[in-house]
């Protein structure tokens, strides 16, 4: 397993907070998984997808980014998801899971 980890430019009350990004490789099924937590902006999600370009064309992986552990995303980054989760080889999973705790968190205020 790979992490990496990246500090948006953007700031968010003040402070910076970091995405990590976790590779899991799975050769028996030909996916790549990359986990994604905490914060992401535009500049997070087109890392990711540097990322992912990248391990398809060295492995020829299916490639699935998990949103499940995110705590934030911004519109600009949805979008850039969006257009990931377009191409053949990328499936965006987790949303749910994603959404889910953003509601639970919101009805918690």
């Amino acid at each position: 397993m790979s992490t990496w980890s990246s500090v948006s430019t953007a700031t968010r009350r003040d402070n910076r907070m970091a995405t990590q990004i976790n590779q899991i490789d799975d050769p028996e099924r030909r996916e790549t998984i990359f986990r994604i937590e905490g914060e992401m902006f535009r500049a997070d999600a087109e890392l990711i997808g540097r990322i992912a370009a990248d391990a398809h064309a060295a492995s020829g992986h299916k490639i699935k980014i998990d949103l499940a552990d995110l705590d934030f995303l911004d519109s600009e980054s949805a979008g850039v998801l969006r257009k990931l989760g377009d191409d053949l080889v990328v499936e965006i999973i987790g949303t749910e899971i994603f959404l889910q705790s953003s509601v639970d968190k919101a009805e918690r205020r």
